[in-house]
């Protein structure tokens, strides 16, 4: 009974026993459920205020990753993006030895540190090393607390949900980005480059250990402040790296003689409308890497803010460097001084759309030798002409008469180009050069015209740069590339025998202030350029290329204002060649290209135009070597509104023994041979010696021939009155309107018809004076001796 009755003691200890076990169990069980859904609530209820997105400053940086300048964040903080892989190791080292030892290791919270922390507070009665990990740091950065006891152990829990929700690598990363350096820098590589200069990637061991300490006082260790205590803070690191074995001692001896030399606080602001410019492409971006050589860029932008020191108020300029094989740009200044208020310095001016001035007129000259127009010695007239009521006039209002395409070229007169334009065709030109990047833009409602050769039109200096690349890259103009991922656009604008021609003409032009062949001992580098000034001095062009570099220059006013006297040669060249004499040059840079299949070097024959071999030296009245393309020779160009044309070249029967011509039938009375002259195109003849004009004069007609009607061939033109003109007396003149005139394009005598009354008597082209005082509409005539003869009909107003 005993026995039986102890079995049932035991078993009803044993079940009480097991029953208590099971519903400790189970209280442990379901309170774990419910502590850990409160936890879930609770993170629920307060998350950790992690970043939503990257907040950093927007940074655009160099290519090699130097600052040009960073836009800081809504708060006016500059903070730039890092990683543990972008920042040096030796900063790792001494952060996380110095800082948080045992960081990859704890759950946010370090209990040995933080009762090493407690017990050294009491022992001394200050603090003499803080408990906080690194994790601890970063939840306080992200959510500022008080310093209270509560406040620590929010900053704990936070420290703890943080990582629960980010990996180890992620907080740390947090830590490089927003550790604070002073000021409103945060990050260690945005306090790396505000005092140190270099990125983080670059730090020496006392560079490295001084960074690491500052974020526990930045304001009392800033080294641009307070030198002494910030050497003192990092010498501790740096002994502490030597007691724990990191760095030998050889290493910390040297890091500590280093000195703590830091720049005062400034923000980098280099190249910053290029900055400006890629920001808005790219505003999600927080690293924009361009395509700038950030050395170049300084030293250029200082260049410029010198040399337009004195120039006149308000007065701004562009300058774009660029790199012919890659597209990619060196440099960019947008202005002279940015944010500078009187010079309008926030306006891009590399964008700005500006009256070009002659700077098209390369490619025009390029469009005509691939059109077999002209050769490089095509003869061109530059003399007083009208196309369609257009008559325009050179930039020093003088004339040169009969030159070479090449010399018209490079002195960029006005009215051969207008010339080659009228030929080609204003609508055409303009559409080429739209298709390779060179886009004009003309005001509202107008089509393209003559007037656009001489800058009646707009453009923009980094279109232009993209075509002048082309005259060194074969004829392939190209996009202006800023960062390295924007898309290569290369297009044909001119063939690469053209382009050739074109730049070995503007590479002839010599240098202001050099004279052709003189030797150049600094071998500098064989460049192709050309000037431009737009009506009423409102801008000034200078563009220029080497075999490796671009370079476009623009000087003027933003507001559009004038600035008189200041013009490309002037304002803009001097610039441009300073800094292509600055860029850096290789081996053969000095020395002259090849020719490309398909160009040669011919001598050509004046007036005609065509080669000298195929000509007698009778026709061939001026040699010179031409630069021919495909084989093409043309011929002079037909006079406009000539009556009588023969290619400048006409035959005819004279008289062995006397000379005299002879026409028709009265050859067989005669010992008659053949011959042939080279006429010069008639607006030439002012500009002649006598000796050319007389070889390209008729003969007299023999008295005993009829005549022949070749006399009149010549091409007689009114020089100092267009045709449609309409004339007024000036105010307030008792006077009518005076003008003086002469006739073009014969030797011989010319008489004056006023409404076919006889005026005047010249010869040749001698000059008259002449007043006109009756209103209304009136026709004035010259009549040549030869029977040559012009019209022109004006109006006088009352």
């Amino acid at each position: 009974m005993k026995v039986w009755s102890r079995i049932k003691l035991d078993s009803s200890v044993r079940w009480n026993d097991g029953h208590r076990s099971r519903r400790w169990l189970s209280w442990l069980r379901w309170s774990t459920v419910v502590v850990l859904v409160a936890v879930l609530a609770l993170d629920l209820a307060f998350p950790p205020p992690l970043p939503k997105n990257r907040d950093t400053s927007t940074l655009v940086v160099a290519r090699d990753g130097t600052p040009l300048r960073a836009f800081a964040d809504r708060d006016g903080v500059w903070r730039y993006p890092a990683t543990p892989d972008t920042v040096s190791p030796l900063y790792l080292q001494a952060l996380l030895n110095y800082e948080d030892r045992w960081f990859w290791k704890h759950p946010g919270v370090n209990p040995w540190a933080l009762l090493r922390a407690a017990g050294q507070f009491v022992r001394h009665g200050r603090v003499v090393s803080g408990g906080s990990t690194l994790t601890m740091q970063v939840a306080r950065m992200l959510d500022r607390h008080s310093r209270t006891p509560w406040g620590k152990a929010k900053q704990m829990l936070r420290a703890v949900q943080l990582e629960a929700h980010l990996s180890k690598r992620e907080i740390l990363t947090l830590y490089l980005e927003r550790a604070p350096f002073g000021g409103t820098i945060e990050g260690v590589d945005a306090a790396s480059w505000a005092y140190l200069g270099k990125p983080a990637s670059r730090l020496s061991h006392a560079e490295a250990a001084l960074l690491a300490v500052l974020p526990q006082s930045p304001s009392r260790l800033r080294p641009d402040r307070h030198p002494d205590a910030a050497r003192v803070a990092r010498d501790k690191v740096l002994q502490r790296m030597a007691d724990l074995g990191v760095w030998s001692k050889p290493e910390v001896d040297d890091a500590r003689i280093e000195p703590v030399v830091a720049r005062s606080l400034q923000a980098p602001l280099s190249a910053a409308l290029l900055a400006e410019r890629l920001r808005r492409q790219q505003p999600r971006a927080s690293r924009i890497t361009s395509t700038i050589d950030a050395s170049l860029q300084r030293t250029l932008e200082e260049r410029v803010q010198g040399y337009f020191s004195t120039l006149p108020a308000r007065t701004s300029a562009a300058l774009l460097v660029v790199d012919n094989a890659t597209m990619e740009a060196r440099a960019y200044v947008g202005s002279v001084a940015f944010g500078d208020r009187e010079r309008l310095g926030h306006v891009d001016m590399v964008q700005a759309w500006r009256s070009p001035g002659s700077t098209l007129k390369p490619f025009l000259y390029g469009l005509a030798l691939d059109d077999g127009l002209i050769h490089s010695e095509s003869l061109l007239i530059d003399a007083p002409q009208s196309f369609g009521g257009y008559r325009p006039g050179n930039f020093d209002a003088a004339f040169n008469g009969p030159v070479s395409a090449a010399d018209a070229l490079r002195l960029s007169l006005n009215v051969p180009a207008v010339d080659l334009l009228d030929r080609i065709g204003p609508a055409r030109f303009s559409a080429r050069l739209a298709n390779n990047g060179l886009v004009l833009r003309y005001p509202r409602g107008a089509q393209p015209n003559l007037s656009l050769i001489l800058g009646g039109t707009g453009a923009r200096l980094e279109d232009l740069v993209g075509a002048y690349a082309g005259l060194n890259r074969g004829g392939l103009s190209g996009r202006v590339r800023y960062t390295a991922q924007d898309p290569a656009s290369d297009r044909r604008l001119l063939s690469p025998g053209a382009a050739w021609i074109i730049r070995e003409v503007l590479e002839a032009h010599p240098r202001p202030g050099y004279g052709s062949g003189v030797l150049d001992t600094g071998s500098r580098p064989r460049v192709a350029w050309k000037t431009g000034t737009s009506y009423g001095f409102r801008d000034a062009w200078a563009l220029g290329n080497t075999r490796r570099y671009t370079v476009g220059v623009w000087v003027g006013r933003p507001d559009g204002t004038p600035l008189p006297g200041q013009y490309g040669a002037v304002t803009a060249l001097p610039l441009m060649f300073e800094v292509i004499d600055s860029l850096p040059r290789a081996q053969g840079d000095a020395g002259p290209l090849p020719p490309p299949a398909g160009v040669a070097e011919q001598a050509i024959c004046w007036p005609l135009g065509t080669l000298a071999e195929a000509e007698t030296p009778a026709l061939c009245q001026r040699k010179r070597d031409a630069w021919t393309l495909g084989g093409s020779v043309p011929p002079t160009f037909a006079e406009r509104d000539a009556r009588l044309w023969s290619a400048g070249r006409e035959r005819f029967e004279v008289d062995a023994r006397t000379g005299l011509r002879l026409s028709g039938e009265c050859t067989h009375a005669h010992e008659a041979r053949s011959t042939e002259i080279a006429r010069w195109p008639a607006l030439a003849s002012p500009w002649l010696p006598q000796r050319e004009r007389a070889a390209s004069r008729l003969p007299p007609l023999s008295p005993d021939c009829q005549p022949d009607g070749r006399d009149a061939a010549e091409e007689l033109r009114i020089d100092g009155l267009n045709d449609l003109a309409t004339l007024a007396r000036a105010p307030g003149s008792e006077h009518g309107v005076r003008l003086q005139l002469r006739a073009l394009g014969t030797d011989t005598r010319v008489q004056w018809l006023l409404d076919g009354r006889w005026i005047a008597e010249t010869r040749g082209a001698q000059a008259f004076q002449q007043e006109f005082a009756e209103a209304g509409e009136h026709q004035l005539t010259a009549l040549a001796d030869s029977g040559a003869w012009a019209r022109v009909r004006f109006t006088v107003l009352r």
